[in-house]
């Protein structure tokens, strides 16, 4: 179910997002709603990246490589 609410913001800032939408096709209403998704979800991508590089646990490469070495192609 979609709630309303209000927010303040700058004008020159409300007028720079109502723009942006117009030239991205969707609502500055729209645009908010996936704002609003990223940030309640910023942790779960977090943790997700962090499962992630834990499941490498077992990958070593068996030395420390030197600035050279890692720049190398």
């Amino acid at each position: 179910m979609l709630k309303n609410i209000t927010l303040s913001a700058e004008e020159e800032h409300i007028q720079k997002a109502r723009d942006k939408a117009r030239r991205e096709h969707t609502s500055l209403n729209n645009m908010f709603r996936q704002w609003l998704k990223q940030v309640v979800n910023a942790d779960k991508t977090i943790n997700n990246y962090d499962s992630l590089m834990n499941s490498f646990h077992y990958v070593s490469p068996g030395k420390k490589f030197s600035r050279d070495e890692m720049n190398e192609r």
